[in-house]
């Protein structure tokens, strides 16, 4: 289902969730996918005490065979030009939800989003955030409400001691992505972990 589909990688600056992103994403490579890296600057600049910015280049670049996107004028080729046939943004954080949720573009990651929605094909997000269920709780619910934007089932992570805080679970993003090219949000979408 998902050979030969030409897929965007966006990821957000989550740094704690960079390895678990880049295992699901050599999963989904695994499938036949042609993929394409599009970064925030955050993330294709920033060391983190999780990974170096440097290595998460250099295995992103080596999963998916091509140069990272990162600049806007980059990013403009997947609207008409050369579109994608979806969009995954994993990890998905707070930030990047925040733009979409209310129409800011300022760098690679949400041009490339835009770009893909313009083209009305599925974007699907995997969150990665310790305010879900607090302020960031409106974006996600106005983005859930959007069309052609789908998430990979998420929930709390650790009530106790982050009890604002919901993830996703990257290893259903393969069933996630063949769910939203058939335009359905895979279920359930809200899990316990």
């Amino acid at each position: 289902m998902l050979a030969g589909k030409k897929i965007g990688i966006g990821m957000s600056g989550s740094f704690c969730s960079l390895e678990a992103s880049l295992k699901a994403i050599r999963a989904l490579k695994e499938t036949g996918a042609d993929l394409y890296c599009i970064m925030s600057g955050m993330v294709y600049e920033e060391d983190s005490r999780f990974m170096d910015a440097k290595d998460v280049r250099e295995q992103m670049e080596e999963i998916t065979g091509h140069k990272i996107v990162t600049t806007i004028q980059e990013a403009e080729q997947f609207g008409p030009k050369d579109p994608l046939d979806l969009i995954v943004v994993l990890p998905c954080s707070a930030n990047t939800m925040a733009k979409l949720a209310n129409g800011l573009c300022d760098n690679a990651l949400v041009m490339a989003i835009k770009a893909t929605l313009r083209n009305l094909h599925p974007v699907v997000l995997g969150i990665f955030t310790n305010d879900a269920l607090g302020n960031s709780g409106t974006n996600i619910m106005k983005l859930m409400n959007t069309k052609h934007i789908f998430f990979i089932p998420f929930g709390q992570d650790d009530p106790v001691k982050k009890p604002n805080s919901m993830v996703c679970d990257p290893n259903q993003l393969v069933p996630t992505c063949i769910s939203a090219l058939n335009n359905e949000q895979y279920q359930p979408v809200i899990i316990s972990f």
